[in-house]
């Protein structure tokens, strides 16, 4: 497997909605990711000690682009 095939965690949110604002951010760039929960799904909307925490993922070729992006920076 190529590096470029290989999924790479950019970010690790503190929740689902706070994943799917950056999930957002980076498709709407052009970058392809997903989202990995830390575990199952829950009814609980917190974090206790990590388990609600969701990794954003995106393949490694895009890993850099993908963090200035979430850091704010600007792409022209």
């Amino acid at each position: 497997m190529s590096q470029s095939n290989k999924l790479v965690a950019v970010y690790v949110a503190r929740g689902e909605t706070e994943a799917q604002i950056i999930k957002g951010l980076l498709e709407s760039n052009g970058i392809s990711c997903l989202l990995k929960p830390s575990s199952s799904p829950s009814v609980y909307v917190f974090t206790v000690d990590g388990m609600g925490e969701v990794k954003v993922m995106v393949w490694e070729k895009d890993a850099e682009e993908a963090r200035e992006l979430i850091r704010g920076k600007n792409h022209d």
